[in-house]
Protein backbone atom coordinates (compact mmCIF):
# COMPACT_ATOMS: atom_id res chain seq x y z
CA UNK A 1 0.00 0.00 0.00
CA UNK A 2 1.18 3.48 -0.81
CA UNK A 3 -0.26 6.65 0.74
CA UNK A 4 -0.73 9.57 -1.65
CA UNK A 5 -2.32 12.99 -1.48
CA UNK A 6 -4.56 13.90 -4.44
CA UNK A 7 -6.04 17.37 -4.97
CA UNK A 8 -9.29 17.66 -6.91
CA UNK A 9 -10.88 21.08 -7.50
CA UNK A 10 -8.73 22.57 -4.75
CA UNK A 11 -9.72 19.96 -2.13
CA UNK A 12 -6.97 17.58 -0.95
CA UNK A 13 -7.67 13.89 -0.27
CA UNK A 14 -5.43 11.27 1.31
CA UNK A 15 -5.60 8.10 -0.76
CA UNK A 16 -4.25 4.62 -0.13
CA UNK A 17 -3.22 2.93 -3.37
CA UNK A 18 -2.54 -0.77 -3.49
CA UNK A 19 0.09 -1.64 -6.07
CA UNK A 20 -0.56 -5.07 -7.54
CA UNK A 21 1.54 -7.26 -9.75
CA UNK A 22 -1.68 -8.46 -11.40
CA UNK A 23 -3.80 -6.64 -14.00
CA UNK A 24 -5.84 -4.61 -11.51
CA UNK A 25 -4.99 -1.56 -9.43
CA UNK A 26 -7.31 -0.63 -6.58
CA UNK A 27 -7.61 2.70 -4.81
CA UNK A 28 -9.47 3.62 -1.64
CA UNK A 29 -10.38 7.19 -0.76
CA UNK A 30 -10.05 7.50 3.00
CA UNK A 31 -10.95 11.03 4.08
CA UNK A 32 -10.47 14.66 3.08
CA UNK A 33 -7.05 15.85 4.17
CA UNK A 34 -6.09 19.13 5.69
CA UNK A 35 -4.83 21.69 3.16
CA UNK A 36 -1.31 20.89 2.02
CA UNK A 37 1.41 22.45 4.14
CA UNK A 38 4.02 24.78 2.71
CA UNK A 39 6.55 21.93 2.58
CA UNK A 40 4.48 19.99 0.02
CA UNK A 41 5.35 20.95 -3.54
CA UNK A 42 2.42 21.53 -5.87
CA UNK A 43 2.05 22.80 -9.39
CA UNK A 44 -0.75 25.19 -10.19
CA UNK A 45 -2.23 24.90 -13.65
CA UNK A 46 -4.36 27.77 -14.79
CA UNK A 47 -6.46 27.94 -17.91
CA UNK A 48 -6.24 31.05 -20.05
CA UNK A 49 -8.92 33.57 -19.23
CA UNK A 50 -11.89 33.37 -21.60
CA UNK A 51 -12.02 36.17 -24.10
CA UNK A 52 -14.93 37.59 -25.97
CA UNK A 53 -14.73 36.97 -29.71
CA UNK A 54 -14.26 40.19 -31.63
CA UNK A 55 -13.97 40.99 -35.29
CA UNK A 56 -10.32 41.85 -34.79
CA UNK A 57 -9.36 38.63 -32.98
CA UNK A 58 -11.34 36.24 -35.20
CA UNK A 59 -10.49 37.58 -38.62
CA UNK A 60 -14.10 38.58 -39.30
CA UNK A 61 -14.34 41.83 -41.23
CA UNK A 62 -16.00 45.09 -40.21
CA UNK A 63 -19.70 44.60 -39.52
CA UNK A 64 -19.42 40.80 -39.60
CA UNK A 65 -20.79 38.85 -36.64
CA UNK A 66 -18.43 35.93 -35.82
CA UNK A 67 -19.42 32.54 -34.45
CA UNK A 68 -18.35 32.23 -30.81
CA UNK A 69 -17.90 28.46 -31.20
CA UNK A 70 -17.77 25.62 -33.67
CA UNK A 71 -21.18 24.10 -34.33
CA UNK A 72 -24.06 23.68 -36.76
CA UNK A 73 -26.47 26.38 -37.92
CA UNK A 74 -29.96 25.41 -36.71
CA UNK A 75 -31.93 28.46 -37.81
CA UNK A 76 -31.59 32.01 -39.12
CA UNK A 77 -34.03 34.52 -37.64
CA UNK A 78 -33.28 37.48 -39.96
CA UNK A 79 -33.24 38.22 -43.70
CA UNK A 80 -31.03 40.44 -45.86
CA UNK A 81 -32.24 44.03 -45.79
CA UNK A 82 -33.94 43.63 -42.41
CA UNK A 83 -33.36 46.32 -39.79
CA UNK A 84 -32.08 44.87 -36.51
CA UNK A 85 -31.62 46.35 -33.07
CA UNK A 86 -28.67 45.74 -30.78
CA UNK A 87 -29.06 42.41 -28.95
CA UNK A 88 -31.70 41.11 -31.38
CA UNK A 89 -31.37 37.37 -32.06
CA UNK A 90 -29.85 36.63 -35.48
CA UNK A 91 -28.96 32.91 -35.59
CA UNK A 92 -29.26 29.75 -33.51
CA UNK A 93 -26.25 27.40 -33.45
CA UNK A 94 -26.10 23.88 -32.02
CA UNK A 95 -22.99 22.43 -30.42
CA UNK A 96 -22.87 19.34 -28.24
CA UNK A 97 -26.69 19.06 -28.20
CA UNK A 98 -27.07 22.61 -26.82
CA UNK A 99 -28.36 25.69 -28.62
CA UNK A 100 -26.40 28.92 -28.61
CA UNK A 101 -28.16 32.10 -29.67
CA UNK A 102 -26.22 34.70 -31.65
CA UNK A 103 -27.30 38.30 -31.12
CA UNK A 104 -26.62 41.49 -33.05
CA UNK A 105 -23.74 43.42 -31.43
CA UNK A 106 -25.13 46.72 -32.75
CA UNK A 107 -28.20 48.11 -34.49
CA UNK A 108 -28.11 48.23 -38.27
CA UNK A 109 -29.27 46.59 -41.48
CA UNK A 110 -28.54 42.95 -42.33
CA UNK A 111 -26.36 43.31 -45.42
CA UNK A 112 -25.87 39.59 -46.02
CA UNK A 113 -26.23 36.20 -44.38
CA UNK A 114 -23.06 34.19 -44.88
CA UNK A 115 -24.34 30.75 -43.76
CA UNK A 116 -27.35 28.49 -44.33
CA UNK A 117 -29.28 26.22 -41.93
CA UNK A 118 -27.42 22.92 -41.64
CA UNK A 119 -23.99 24.46 -42.32
CA UNK A 120 -21.12 23.50 -40.05
CA UNK A 121 -19.28 26.59 -38.81
CA UNK A 122 -15.94 27.10 -37.11
CA UNK A 123 -15.20 29.37 -34.18
CA UNK A 124 -14.60 32.90 -35.47
CA UNK A 125 -16.28 32.27 -38.85
CA UNK A 126 -18.39 35.22 -40.04
CA UNK A 127 -22.12 34.42 -39.90
CA UNK A 128 -23.91 37.66 -40.76
CA UNK A 129 -22.79 41.06 -42.02
CA UNK A 130 -24.51 44.11 -40.55
CA UNK A 131 -24.00 47.61 -41.92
Amino acid sequence: MKKLRVTVDGKAYEVLVELLDSEETQAEVRRPARPASATVASAAVSAPAPTKATAQSTGAGPGEVPSPLAGKVVSIEVEPGQQVEANQQLITLEAMKMNTYIFAPTAGTVESILVQPGDAVEEGQALVKIS
